[in-house]
């Protein structure tokens, strides 16, 4: 039995859907891409915020300092490290060569596979925005729920427009990462054969030359696909982001319009529905959000469930795991959301963020309950932050079942709380 099942006939999630596919029309059309900490991802905000302050108690809009060209912006650092590593190797100094890929990876791994702001303070700042909605329960507040969902929209990626994005990663994006790995391990290799000598194997080894040339012909082989790297992303063509994530807001915006609209209130639980900024960037809106509130929510347990691409219906799942799989969201949140969702007749599995994170990352990192509801196929598909993520590729029925879901969600929270935790066996 749904906890909404008392409120089903005033529920209509089909004027819900329909309002929130306009929302993001409106968007694209008058305000168009996004990109983080720009006047346009502020307007996108503005007009949501429009939209959800008759129904909320208040509104707010907060600031915060944001560099959005650092998150891709050592990608020709790591490319020209990786790439002159092999030649520094083979001509110069195998022990050069190696700290050479050593250095390559470090913003890689730190900036991109981490969202640490590692390298932000080398590019120019811009001032991005976080705007909130804040719904009080009938009663005392209790607990709280947070939904947070991006309004900026990436720079494009090139080589998934122009080849697609399972494509790119099988034959660009994967292989140019083994590519450094075997640059890196052919450079320690060659350090150590030539025992401490900073002489280049060209000019030193002579015993299993063949072994030598071999790997020098193998990194060679990858140099076009590292080469390629530098060509990922525009740089200054945004894409319009109807699906990523406009989508995600109309399913905020409009779960808490359905709920009102059927006069329904929340007995203990206040929803902030949270429209966050430059989350394409390495969730820098999120991670501001987060560290500005975390005192204030102290005062009564709070969750959040972070919205994000309502576009793939098959591939509607719960992220058990986040930030390029390297961290683990809550066992309650998590469950919340799948049991509401199976209540709703959807069985939706978990799964993981592989490559790449979500705005509850950012809540998790800093001690939050959180998890992500998303609905996108994680090959990913060729709309995937290029100019086809346009308001005519959405599927307004995948909105339809979030907006289902978040409703369910929120009245099981607000009646009976989280999940109890498995016992320990």
């Amino acid at each position: 039995m749904k906890y909404t099942d008392s409120y089903a006939d005033r529920l209509d999630l089909v004027k819900a859907t329909d309002d929130g596919v306009q929302v993001v029309a409106d968007i694209v059309n008058t305000v168009g891409p996004r990109p983080a900490g720009s006047e346009q991802e502020l307007r996108a905000q503005e007009m949501l915020a429009e939209q959800i302050r008759p129904y909320a108690d208040k509104t707010q809009t907060e600031s915060f300092e944001v560099h959005r060209q650092a998150f891709m912006g050592f990608i020709p650092f790591t490319v020209v490290m990786a790439v002159a590593s092999v030649f520094v190797n083979w001509f110069a100094s195998p022990m050069i060569a190696f700290f050479m890929c050593l250095l390559a990876f470090v913003p890689l791994i730190f900036e991109f596979l981490r969202y640490d702001e590692f390298n932000d303070k080398l590019f120019p700042k811009q001032t991005s925005h976080n705007t909130y909605g804040v719904i009080k329960p009938k009663g005392e507040v209790r607990q709280r729920l947070v939904m947070v969902s991006h309004s900026d929209s990436q720079y494009e990626w090139t080589i998934n427009y122009l080849i697609g994005g399972l494509t790119a990663k099988l034959i660009v994006e994967i292989p140019a990462v083994i590519g450094l790995v075997i640059q890196t391990i052919f450079a320690l290799v060659c350090w150590f054969a030539s025992e401490g000598s900073t002489s280049s194997p060209a000019m030193t080894i002579e015993s299993g030359r063949w072994f030598y040339v071999l790997f020098f012909v193998i990194s060679l082989l990858f140099i076009p696909l590292e080469l390629a790297f530098i060509f990922f992303q525009s740089h200054t063509r945004s894409v319009p982001g109807a699906s990523d994530n406009l989508s995600g807001c109309a399913v905020n915006l409009e779960t808490v319009k359905a709920l009102k609209d059927a006069g329904v209130e929340l007995e203990q639980t206040e929803v902030v529905a949270l429209f966050s900024g430059s989350e394409e960037v390495g969730l820098r809106g999120a991670k501001a959000f987060a560290k500005a509130h975390k005192k204030e929510f102290q005062d009564v347990p709070t969750i959040i469930v972070a919205l994000d691409t309502f576009r793939d219906l098959e591939d509607m799942a719960v992220y058990d795991r986040d930030l390029s799989g390297t961290l683990q969201h809550d066992w309650q949140v998590k469950h919340l959301l799948q049991d509401a969702a199976k209540r709703c007749g959807y069985d939706i599995p978990f799964a993981s963020v592989y490559i790449g994170g979500s705005d509850a990352a950012a809540f998790t990192r800093e001690g939050y309950k959180a998890t992500t509801l998303a609905a996108m196929n994680p090959d990913p598909p060729r709309y995937y932050h290029t100019r086809l993520d346009t308001v005519e590729n959405m599927r307004p029925e995948c909105i339809t079942v979030g907006i289902d879901i978040m409703t369910e969600v929120l009245c099981a929270y607000d009646k009976a709380g989280l999940p109890e935790l498995p016992e320990k066996t």
